[in-house]
């Protein structure tokens, strides 16, 4: 059987022979014709450009020092031979040369052709140089005629010097690319054989009980040995490995997506094992557990304590305990884990957390209902004690009692329906029907409906929304709410005289709008807490508002993916901001 590292090697060779072959008769040839080419185009493309400056050397008079002065310079920016020869054929100035020692050029072929107006190249000796040159001669045009001729000439021994530079440069790389393409080869070969090789080990380790990577099969080669060793091992062991593989995935799954937390921790306090829910109630990377004391884990004694005492007693122990700086409660269980593993301990963590706060928002709910509602029904009451006292013969003061009672009754309507309003928005039994609308489309009838109640308040209110701002995702009626509710807190609290004014502007993907007012503004102490439900920065002055009016926009921008905050000073004026998400 041949190898396989003789198979790659010898046609690289034969491709490489064809290449070289071919590089060795073409390569010279085109090498003399691109330098030769390159020198022409040059000394053209010089002679055009000394000839576009120097019109004014032809005209009559002027100094001939002058004259030869300026072939001299172009010369040795150009780093070539330059000659200044009138229409006429008298050389009045030369680089390298005594203009007045030359003969009349008007016969030299390169010359006649630019006084035809032609460009002139032309490769032969040179009387005056006394070697064999190359001329680029291009008529100088003033006035649209022929009034001399720039002629630049450069030595042939020049160009030759550098073709042979560059002949040896291509024998060079030619020689680097033959070494470079014999490496590759060899690597290319290494490359694919070595993995074989490797790939044949592995398959005869599989006798042993190791589990290796399917092959690709070949036939006539190596590959086709190794295809037919894996075949008599791979049966097996490939059931048994997918069955274990299975049961490991399961367990992972099962582990990965329980809401409580699971550690296995050795006879010695070592965390063997903890779950992404236990990582996350403790705070640490599940990578950086493993193998870790319990107390470097979960900086919990008392978890040490129950884990001591199960360890002890082989009984399970429960504790309660909050997670530091009070993020969480949890529920510890450790329970042994018997004969299955000797010493070890499974320690269960529940998170008591959300349990503990839905039980504070149950109570402090309830307490602000209470409070809320105790306010209008104790003024009632009140109310209704004096009318049955007397007041009631008393016509314009039953009236006014009648009057006070039915603002009572309106505040316990509005507290109501808010209620509800709310409960249902935080229930997500609101639904939403968003739309693509314009932010100026969205905001412009809010502003219009509470435009009257803005100017009866002695305010300004300004609606300042570019129009060509991209659409957002948006319930019109939802985000009407949220804004006439912001505008009505700013009426409130803005004293006669001030400004409310409503913009917007695009940041990154989101939409922001502003309403800004010149009111009385928020402590910092305050600000915080403005968006939850019955809170009243200033009762006295609160103007006899629910509390909840805050708390309902915040769900509701919420609702739409969006995000609602609040900027303020005491005296100073206090800013809202809302975002919502492009269309």
């Amino acid at each position: 059987m041949r190898s396989l590292r003789w198979r790659f090697i010898l046609p690289y060779i034969a491709i490489l022979a064809l290449i070289l072959a071919g590089l060795a008769f073409y390569l010279p040839r085109q090498l003399r014709e691109y330098t030769l080419g390159f020198w022409r185009d040059n000394l053209l493309a010089e002679a055009r450009l000394v000839a576009g400056q120097s019109p004014e050397l032809f005209q009559p008079g002027g100094l001939e020092g002058q004259k030869v002065s300026a072939a001299q310079e172009y010369a040795r920016l150009l780093g070539v031979r330059v000659t200044l020869i009138r229409a006429d054929g008298v050389v009045i100035a030369d680089s390298e040369a005594d203009p007045q020692s030359m003969d009349n050029h008007a016969s030299r072929p390169e010359v006649r052709a630019a006084l035809q107006g032609q460009e002139g190249i032309n490769e032969r000796p040179s009387g005056t140089m006394g070697t064999e040159m190359l001329y680029a001669a291009i008529p100088v045009i003033d006035a649209g005629q022929v009034v001399g001729v720039t002629r630049l000439s450069v030595p042939l021994s020049d160009v030759r010097a550098q073709l042979a530079l560059i002949q040896r440069s291509s024998v060079g790389f030619v020689l680097l690319v033959i070494v470079l393409a014999v490496i590759l080869t060899l690597l290319l070969t290494e490359f694919t054989i070595r993995p074989l090789r490797e790939l044949t080990s592995a398959v005869e380790q599989m006798r042993g009980g190791s589990f290796a990577a399917v092959p690709q099969h070949r036939r006539g080669d190596e590959i086709a040995v190794l295809g037919k060793t894996f075949n008599e091992m791979s049966a097996q062991l490939r059931s048994k490995i997918e069955e274990l593989e299975t049961e490991r995935k399961r367990l992972d799954s099962v582990l990965d997506n329980m809401t409580d937390g699971v550690l296995i921790i050795d006879q010695d306090g070592a965390v063997q094992l903890i779950n992404p829910a236990a990582a996350q109630i403790v705070r640490i990377d599940p990578a950086e557990s493993k193998n870790k004391t319990l107390i470097e884990v979960t900086r919990q004694h008392q978890l040490v304590d129950i884990w001591k005492r199960s360890q002890q007693d082989g009984r399970q122990h429960t504790a309660t305990l909050e997670t530091a700086q009070g993020r969480a409660f949890v529920q510890a269980i450790a329970s042994p884990l018997g004969d299955s593993t000797p010493g070890s301990t499974l320690l269960l963590l529940q998170d008591l957390t959300r349990l503990r706060r839905l039980e504070t928002v149950r109570r402090d709910f309830i307490s602000n209902v209470s409070h809320e509602l105790r306010t209008p029904l104790a003024g009632l009451k009140a109310l209704a004690e004096t009318l049955q006292e007397g007041a009631l013969e008393d016509a314009p003061a039953a009236r006014r009692f009648l009057e006070r009672m039915d603002a009572e009754i309106d505040t316990l309507i509005q507290l109501v329906q808010e209620l509800l309003e709310l409960a249902r928005i935080e229930s997500g039994r609101v639904p939403l029907e968003k739309i693509s609308v314009a932010p100026f489309d969205l905001v412009r009838r809010g502003v219009e409906r509470m435009a009257l109640q803005a100017e009866r308040a002695g305010l300004r209110l300004t609606l300042d929304v570019p129009v060509h701002l991209p659409a957002v995702n948006a319930d019109p009626g939802r985000m009407e709410q949220v804004l006439v509710n912001l505008l009505h807190n700013a009426i409130k609290f803005t004293p006669p005289g001030g400004d409310i004014t409503v913009s917007a502007y695009q940041q990154e993907q989101v939409v922001v709008f502003v309403v800004r007012d010149t009111g009385t503004g928020i402590d910092s102490e305050t600000l915080p807490r403005i968006f939850e439900r019955f809170y009243k920065s200033d009762p006295a002055r609160s103007g006899g508002g629910t509390g909840l009016g805050l708390s309902i926009a915040r769900h509701l921008v919420e609702a739409h993916g969006g995000r609602i905050w609040a900027e303020s000073e005491p005296d100073a004026g206090s800013v809202f901001f809302f975002s919502l998400p492009l269309a």
